[in-house]
């Protein structure tokens, strides 16, 4: 599948000539629609570095998004950290690119529905066939323009991290090597696109907030992952940056609660009072 391009504003101009005040801009979802066709991909434009490490990313308009129902907040400052997630969805073995458009609608509509939140939560979502999508509104030009689109999926962090909703349920079983490969290559692109070092940077939801996700298994991976990601990056001529130790804002390593709902899409806190967006 090749990606498909179309007439009609320039995502990235619009995000570049938006007016960003006291480090954050109000960017609306009127354009939302103007994304990948269906069963269509784009990818970012960032520097030719990056550009080697990014995924191939199915914008919103391949899986049908809704536009968020209030303004999408883009501070200028870049994030510091990634957090991984499970979807504590069942680990389907789908792997069809239709499975992964319609496991991103339902993600949308329960972000959306359930929860009250303005649209999907994370900033991307893998499936286990692999897929990558863009989730939160106007995510990919702002990882172009070194930016950050405030979501909603670690409470009291959201400001300084952004998320990957791994599809499934990572308590006793890995991901597939599908999902395992295409989640390196975006840490990757998003450890270049922000000058993160993956050893500093790269973390599971579980070292804000105190719960399960991203899944023992997972969460085990880590390492491994951060080291093939800096890997990735120097065999595409990207260095990673200097490692930063964590700031006030950083991981509080919080202990993880025996039990937590039972229902898909809950992986744990998600706001909190002080965040600023939902």
């Amino acid at each position: 599948m090749t990606p498909t391009h179309r007439s009609g504003p320039d995502r990235r101009g619009i995000l570049r000539g938006a007016v960003i005040a006291s480090g954050t801009a109000a960017l609306g979802g009127a354009l939302s629609a103007v994304g990948a066709t269906n069963a269509s991909a784009r990818t970012t434009d960032t520097n030719v570095s990056t550009q080697a490490a990014k995924p191939y990313l199915y914008w919103r308009g391949a899986w049908g998004a809704r536009p968020p129902s209030s303004p999408i907040q883009v501070l200028a400052t870049p994030p510091r950290y990634i957090v991984v997630h499970h979807t504590a969805t069942p680990n389907s073995t789908d792997y069809s690119l239709d499975h992964a458009l319609r496991l991103s609608r339902s993600i949308q509509n329960h972000h959306m529905d359930t929860n009250g939140w303005s649209d999907t939560g994370q900033q991307l979502t893998i499936s286990r066939g692999g897929h990558v999508m863009e989730g939160r509104d106007r995510t990919p030009e702002s990882i172009a323009a070194g930016h950050h689109v405030v979501g909603a999926h670690v409470a009291n962090n959201n400001s300084t991290c952004i998320g990957i909703e791994n599809e499934g349920l990572y308590t006793s079983v890995g991901p597939t090597g599908a999902l395992t490969d295409s989640l390196v290559t975006t840490l990757a692109w998003l450890c270049s696109a922000y000058g993160l070092n993956p050893h500093g940077a790269i973390l599971g939801h579980r070292d804000f907030n105190a719960t399960a996700c991203p899944g023992n298994v997972l969460y085990s991976m880590l390492p491994e992952l951060r080291d093939r990601v800096a890997r990735t990056m120097r065999a595409r001529g990207i260095a990673p940056a200097a490692r930063q130790e964590p700031g006030e804002d950083g991981p509080t390593y919080p202990p993880v609660p025996e039990d937590e709902p039972d229902h898909e899409f809950y992986h744990g806190p998600a706001r909190g009072p002080d965040d600023f967006t939902r």
